[in-house]
């Protein structure tokens, strides 16, 4: 291969050690990929020293190609990310099975398309939280961890630790919460 030759850079992705890339890399090997680059890692980790690797060699003009869409990204959202990253690197993305190519203008628009749906998906999900959580703000519910001290326990608590005859280790066992929730309670509502 020339120095100045664009290529194709494979990579292949199985989530854990005791699966085999061999499908994957035989596609890869088929659609003309000159180097392929491997991870046995799930897609969930942001580590992935093949992918990183892959990403490092691949210059402006190279595609890097996948046997499916997931073998890239660890969610909708990374994908994408990742592949508007390749574009600003100015290397193309191929997905095999779904038959995606970001170098031909179809390909450009089905994959931002498929971004597009992702972004309307989170605002929606977005929106149905807030208006989830202005409901139960509006029926006098909060999120968040309940408190430990009600206030009925909170009185009991300063009155305990006031009187002088319990100590902290004892107070604490009574009402069944720990020392440092006996002690901000106390700091916080200080005399």
């Amino acid at each position: 291969m020339l120095e100045n030759e664009l290529m194709l850079i494979g990579y292949a992705r199985v989530s854990t050690a005791e699966q085999n890339l061999t499908l994957q890399t035989d596609a890869l090997n088929r659609t003309g990929c000159e180097r392929i680059f491997e991870d046995h890692a799930s897609g969930a980790k942001t580590d992935r020293a093949g992918l990183s690797e892959a990403l490092k060699f691949a210059r402006a003009g190279d595609t890097l190609v996948v046997w499916k869409l997931d073998r890239l990204g660890r969610s909708l959202p990374h994908l994408i990310e990742t592949v508007k990253q390749l574009q600003k690197d100015g290397i193309g993305f191929r997905s095999v099975q779904e038959s995606i190519d970001t170098t031909s203008p179809a390909g450009k628009l089905f994959f931002h398309m498929v971004g597009a749906l992702a972004e309307f998906e989170r605002d929606i999900i977005r929106e149905r939280t807030n208006a989830g959580l202005a409901s139960a703000r509006a029926r006098g519910r909060f999120g968040g961890r309940p408190r430990a001290l009600d206030p009925k326990k909170a009185q009991m608590a300063r009155a305990l630790y006031d009187g002088g005859k319990s100590n902290v280790r004892d107070i604490c066992m009574t009402l069944g919460i720990s020392k440092a929730t006996l002690y901000r309670h106390l700091n916080a509502n200080a005399p």
